[in-house]
């Protein structure tokens, strides 16, 4: 065991959640000190294959769960390396949602116009813009067109993304070579380091305890960066105040191996948990009808579509169905989408199959026709079903192969409300798609790692009731003063769209209570840094909301 070390603030984590945290703490003054469980990747390692080894193995955490799957980012940097950058604020209806009871989800003090000055805050230190008709590639170009033909609408989804530097390589999930992505490595990481924070890769938080004068000793395992599996020194730091950011699906497994220490976790943590309500179809497209249904065509000697493989992540959503007085359930997202080739390929059936729908020989050639794929992703209100079981013995999970795949204590079974939701969305997208004949569709598989995510939420949730809520309105840890929690656990429920922006703009408006709770532990910290790039128009933004906290 070596020597224990001291630090102000002890972030878990480098996603969303944890980068904000870190660079206004940053900023303000406070040592700050994070640990992150992947590797330390940047542009020129982002490799553009599937090889085990590789970028796309190393910087994915695979859980597979009982009836849930959650896939996510491995890697300092977190979730922001491998999600696909779209960008969009969560609809008004979802921060009123209740529970069978009639109580709030969220607290009363989050609602939609309370966290716009939040959402711009972080579209201006990415930044966020909006993509237009001339950004849309082939994948979107045909959603969009079906959606027409169908009677539907369709637009280009805000994303952060540099238009100027993207080749359209479709790698995004791999990290982005080019840096035309903008993950945080490119915006909040270096402007915490530039301010003093320390990060360190490859260091894995097993639990908290608390020290003598009141703060949290943090023990972690340091991780081979080959084998995630092998352990190679262990070792604890002392903080005045922890910050959880590691993700939903690891977050609450770190607090509920720390009760023994701590004393009584929150009902919540590890308690509804929610894959915000997600669901992919593949579509095979017919390309004579691509071409004489729709009218496009991608120029002479060529399929008139032919081109899954072309462009970037998703670029065009149908928000039809984002209709608050629509019936819970009922309220969802379309989203055209691109999964590579791997872990889509194998979960894609076959539609109208008389044999197997997920391998064999109607399988074999679904697949040959690649290039003419579509996938649509959906994303509804589920009913936060997912429950952690006893945590593993290190880890958020029990690894099973050197990188990537694990077997994790997530238990999910769907309610008949997020059944029909699932059912009703799909009707949609057959509808959009299978239209006149233009292509057949079928959802992926459940059968093999049962339902998927690849955005975990609520696992330790804000609220107002302490019974249904791990966290309160700040983000501050039930029974526990100084741990806050700022990752996507922390999100009450499912968005019915991409949640990047909300983690981040949730992560922006906590960061003002740590601070508060800093100082009170005797940490000399101030609050109101510009944005990461300098950026301004956002502070002012929020100052309304901060009376006495900002300094100018």
């Amino acid at each position: 065991m070596t020597s224990t070390e001291k630090t102000d603030v002890l972030i878990v984590g480098s996603g969303f959640g944890g980068a904000i945290a870190a660079y206004h703490l940053a900023a303000g003054g406070a040592k700050v000190t994070v640990l992150e469980r992947g590797p330390w990747l940047t542009a020129g390692d982002f490799e553009h294959d599937f090889l085990l080894g590789s970028s796309y193995t190393r910087i994915f955490d695979f859980v597979v769960g009982d009836g849930m799957s959650l896939l996510g980012g491995n890697c300092v940097g977190g979730g922001s390396v491998v999600y696909f950058a779209a960008m969009p604020r969560a609809p008004r209806f979802v921060f009123d949602r209740v529970n069978a009871t009639g109580a709030r989800l969220w607290p009363k003090a989050v609602s939609r116009e309370a966290l716009d000055p939040w959402y711009d805050r972080v579209a201006e230190a990415l930044p966020i813009t909006q993509q237009d008709w001339n950004d849309v590639t082939y994948a979107g170009g045909l959603f969009a067109a079906a959606c027409a033909h169908a009677g539907r609408t369709a637009n280009p989804v805000p994303a952060a993304i540099d238009r100027a530097k993207c080749t359209n390589c479709n790698w995004m999930m791999a990290g982005c070579r080019f840096d035309a992505k903008r993950s945080l490595l490119l915006n909040y990481l270096p402007a915490a380091l530039a301010h003093g924070a320390e990060i360190r890769p490859l260091h894995e938080v097993q639990k908290l305890t608390r020290t003598e004068d009141g703060g949290y000793r943090v023990h972690y395992n340091v991780i081979d960066d080959v084998d995630y599996r092998v352990h190679h020194e262990s070792g604890v730091i002392d903080a005045k105040i922890v910050v959880l950011a590691a993700g939903a699906g690891a977050t609450p497994v770190i607090l509920q191996r720390s009760e023994a220490d701590l004393g009584r976790m929150p009902h919540a943590v590890g308690r509804y948990f929610s894959g915000n309500g997600e669901r992919l179809n593949t579509a095979v497209v017919d390309e004579d009808k691509a071409r004489d249904l729709l009218g496009l065509g991608r120029g002479e000697g060529l399929a008139a579509y032919g081109a899954n493989q072309i462009g970037k992540g998703p670029v065009v959503a149908s928000w039809d169905a984002l209709d608050g007085s629509r019936p819970v359930g009922s309220r969802y997202s379309l989203e055209q989408l691109y999964f590579p080739p791997g872990f889509g390929t194998i979960l894609a059936q076959v539609p109208d199959a008389t044999g197997p729908s997920w391998f064999g020989r109607e399988k074999k050639e679904l697949v040959r026709q690649w290039q003419s794929w579509l996938t649509i992703f959906t994303m509804v209100e589920d009913d936060n079903e997912g429950v952690f079981g006893p945590p593993p013995p290190t880890g958020n999970a029990v690894r099973i192969s050197q990188q990537m795949l694990g077997r994790g204590p997530i238990g999910y079974v769907p309610t008949e409300s997020t059944l029909r939701g699932w059912a009703e969305s799909d009707a949609a997208v057959k509808d959009i798609l299978e239209r006149d004949g233009l292509a057949r569709v079928m959802p992926w598989t459940n059968d093999v790692v049962g339902a998927y995510t690849v955005h975990p939420l609520a696992s330790c949730r804000i609220g107002d009731d302490p019974e249904t809520s791990a966290l309160d309105d700040g983000h501050e840890l039930r029974g526990h003063p100084g741990i806050f929690v700022t990752d996507g656990s922390a999100v009450p429920a499912a968005l019915t769209v991409n949640p990047a922006l909300t983690i981040s703009a949730l992560a922006e408006r906590a960061v003002p209570g740590i601070v508060r709770a800093a100082r009170e532990r005797g940490v000399d910290v101030e609050y109101g840094a510009p944005g990461p790039g300098g950026e301004t128009a956002g502070r002012r933004g929020v100052k309304p909301q901060l009376p006495g906290l900002l300094g100018q």
